[in-house]
């Protein structure tokens, strides 16, 4: 089999559909729930959880079983009975849709697979295993964590913010390139681990003396 192209999807406002109403299927409404996603659940019972966001208008539950019409207009598509049989006719009807699928534990009835995810504000880090070993990615996950501290993502903020400041400014393309190289190369993460933000400004003013210097 190819190896799976790793991509990162905008879900907000978009129409993903889940399937089922169990545990697995409550996991995949919070964790949707976290990207703005437009999302809807079939499921002729759910847990209380599941009934009570969708009392609360987060959700749109439809109770009873799964109909092809549930399909219309849906971006992603979630599988989550355990019935195999139902997965697989499911997945037929949104292949011939053209929505991707992905079917709890079922591999050959999956488009994608849901990595183990790691998130620093808008840095992200997604390990897949494609769908061999969903306990290893999770492991690898939790390894990163140490390694890959909160400060990240204040710093990935900083950066962000910089790169308008840059883009902005009057630095032809390489300037602008060495700009960035120093920014990342400074010690502005470290001061964000040991508290001296006062005196990142100072810092970013240092890169850019270095660079026009």
């Amino acid at each position: 089999m190819a190896h799976l192209y790793p991509i990162y999807l905008q879900l907000a406002g978009k129409k993903c559909l889940i399937v089922g109403g169990g545990k697995v299927a409550e996991r995949k409404v919070e964790t949707l729930m976290e990207y703005e996603a437009d999302i809807w659940l079939v499921s002729p019972e759910s847990l209380p959880s599941i009934r009570n966001w969708s009392e609360q208008g987060l959700i749109e539950w439809r109770q009873g079983e799964f109909r092809p019409e549930d399909l219309d207009g849906v971006f992603l598509a979630f599988i989550a009975t355990g019935n195999v049989s139902v997965n697989k006719d499911i997945s037929a009807l949104c292949r011939e849709k053209g929505i991707l699928i992905n079917a709890v534990d079922d591999p050959p009835n999956c488009d994608f697979y849901v990595p183990s995810i790691l998130r620093r504000n808008s840095l992200c880090v997604a390990i897949s295993t494609e769908g061999k070993s969903p306990l290893l990615a999770g492991k690898l996950r939790r390894e990163l964590e140490d390694i890959i501290p909160h400060e990240y993502g204040e710093w990935v903020e900083i950066l962000g913010n910089m790169r308008d400041r840059i883009k902005s400014s009057n630095l032809n393309m390489e300037e602008r390139k060495n700009l960035f190289a120093e920014l990342v190369s400074s010690d502005i993460l470290e001061l964000l681990q040991t508290d001296r933000k006062d005196l990142i400004e100072e810092r970013i003013e240092k890169c850019i003396s270095c660079l026009r210097g």
